[in-house]
Order: structure tokens, then C-alpha cells, then sequence
């Protein structure tokens, strides 16, 4: 009886040092996922595509989010899709989160619906991060023009739940009054394309155009900023880029200017874009940790 307990101690025990050992050899790996139209509120527009990398950590693996530009009343997540394969092979350590937001268009979703969405999009993804094993501490967001305008309003105006770590912003507008007050070349087209977006003119409401545009919530411990501007653009002034590196340094926070003199309002050629994620690459290795 004594030795037929033995054995099957001893069986049992033999048997789990075996699983133990194989599974002390294995190797668990998470697989890299592209999850698209996930939905971050209620309406259509309030969707996002999501790109996640292979053996990513909770603990590690930095969130950019994306903001597509068109003047807030145009324009669709799917124009930075193109630009998804290129920034995975730069930032392999990065996930993606690349997102719609409502348009203002025909006096509805006007100023601050497009604000109010990007603050609703950081939200839900660092409420998910654990789900999708990426950390909420390492955001970065980066936009085009009104993009652009968007991302770098929430990182100096809202930093709740999280403060980016960096903003990457192509042509975004900073100063809302002036861009309406002095459009590019005079042209009044841009300034009544901007107040259909915001819903009014400034003489309406100018507490709208304050609170809307970025350059006035820039402070000390804003985060750094990477700005890249084309000198010929025909819609966005190059100084709405050049007076927020200013207001940065005057805070001594970290930021880089790339300005291309012949460059258009991203209309640039292949080059050009191959220089200008090139320089995000290194900003970000420099500052998002």
C-alpha cells in the first residue's frame, strides 16, 4: 500500500516537473493586430482604425495617435492610412491609433465638436490600453492642418487623462484670429472657410477663436513639439508654426522647426516626406521615453 502511494506521488510529481519544464522553454508572443472601425462614441463619424505591433507591453509600448486634416469640415483617417507602413518600420515599438472625428459642415458639428471628438478618442484609448497591452503613460499625437491644429489642442489645453509626450504637428494652424485676420495672400476665401467651420466670425464671438486656437494654452511644462511647414503653403501661413516654436522657447521646451521653402500645404514629393518622418524618428527618440 506504502509503495503504491509512492509510485503515484512519484508519477505525479515526474509528470508536472515535465509540463513545468515546457513551459519554462517556451516562448509566449503576442501577435501584431489591425483592428478597424472601432467605435469611441455614438455617432458615425466617431471611429478609429487601430494598429497594434507584435510583442507589445503594457509597460512600454508608446501610443500615437493620428488626426487627419481637411480644413475640419473634409478629410478621413484613410489619408494617413498610406503613411501607416512607413511609420511602423521607423517606430516598431509604437502602436497606432488613426481616427475619424466629426465634420463641421452645413452649420452642424461646428467649433468645438472636432475638440471635444479628440478629447473623447484619448480617453477611450487609455481607458482600453490595458486591452490592447500599450501603455498610457507614452502618448504622442500628431496631425495635419486642421489635424494638426487638433492635436496640438488637446496636448497644450487638456492633458486629462494623459499629457502627450510629444506633438507632431504638419501645418497645423496655432492662432485662429490671425489666420482669419490675415490670410494667406489676402485671400478672404480662407477666412470665410474658417468661420463656416467655427460657426462664427470673430466679431461674433471671439471667445470661440481664443479658446480654439492652440498657441494660447502653450506653457512651461507644455510637451515638446516637432512642426513641420512648407514655405508656398497657399492655406495655412508658415508663421503659425513659426510663433508657436517661438512661445516654446520662450519656456524652454524642447521643439524643432522643419521648414521646406518650396513646400506646399502637403502637397510634397516623395523626398520631402521621407526627410520629414525621418526627423520625427529622431525628435521622438529623443523625447518620448
Amino acid at each position: 500500500m506504502n509503495l503504491r502511494i509512492s509510485i503515484t506521488t512519484l508519477i505525479i510529481i515526474c509528470a508536472f516537473t515535465a509540463c513545468s519544464k515546457k513551459d519554462s522553454g517556451s516562448v509566449s508572443t503576442v501577435s501584431a493586430r489591425t483592428i478597424l472601425n472601432v467605435a469611441y462614441g455614438t455617432d458615425a463619424k466617431q471611429v478609429m482604425d487601430i494598429y497594434l505591433p507584435a510583442d507589445r507591453r503594457e509597460d512600454s509600448t508608446k501610443i500615437m495617435v493620428m488626426i487627419h486634416g481637411g480644413g475640419w469640415s473634409t478629410g478621413d483617417k484613410a489619408d494617413f492610412t498610406v503613411y501607416i507602413d512607413s511609420l511602423k518600420k521607423r517606430l516598431p515599438d509604437y502602436s497606432f491609433f488613426n481616427i475619424n472625428y466629426r465634420l463641421s459642415t452645413g452649420g452642424t458639428n461646428i467649433f468645438p465638436a472636432q475638440e471635444t471628438d479628440v478629447q473623447a478618442a484619448v480617453r477611450y484609448i487609455y481607458g482600453k490600453a490595458s486591452d490592447y497591452q500599450v501603455c498610457n503613460r507614452k502618448f504622442v499625437l500628431m496631425g495635419a492642418s486642421a489635424g494638426g491644429h487638433l492635436s496640438m489642442l488637446q496636448g497644450y489645453k487638456d492633458s486629462i487623462p494623459v499629457k502627450p509626450q510629444a506633438i507632431i504637428s504638419f501645418f497645423g494652424p496655432s492662432d485662429l484670429l490671425d489666420m482669419y485676420f490675415n490670410p494667406v495672400g489676402g485671400n478672404p476665401l480662407l477666412s470665410l472657410g474658417l468661420a463656416q467651420a467655427v460657426g462664427k466670425t470673430p466679431m461674433q464671438d471671439p471667445a470661440i477663436y481664443l479658446s480654439s486656437s492652440p498657441i494660447n494654452f502653450i506653457t512651461p511644462g507644455s510637451p515638446p513639439t516637432i512642426l513641420l511647414h512648407g514655405g508656398l503653403d497657399p492655406l495655412v501661413s508658415p508663421s503659425q508654426s513659426t510663433s508657436v516654436q517661438a512661445k516654446l522657447a520662450l519656456f524652454n521646451i524642447p521643439n524643432q522647426l522643419v521648414f521646406y521653402p518650396t513646400g506646399g500645404h502637403g502637397d510634397w514629393n516623395t523626398a520631402t516626406y521621407t526627410d520629414a518622418f525621418n526627423k520625427i524618428q529622431v525628435f521622438l527618440a529623443a523625447n518620448v521615453h
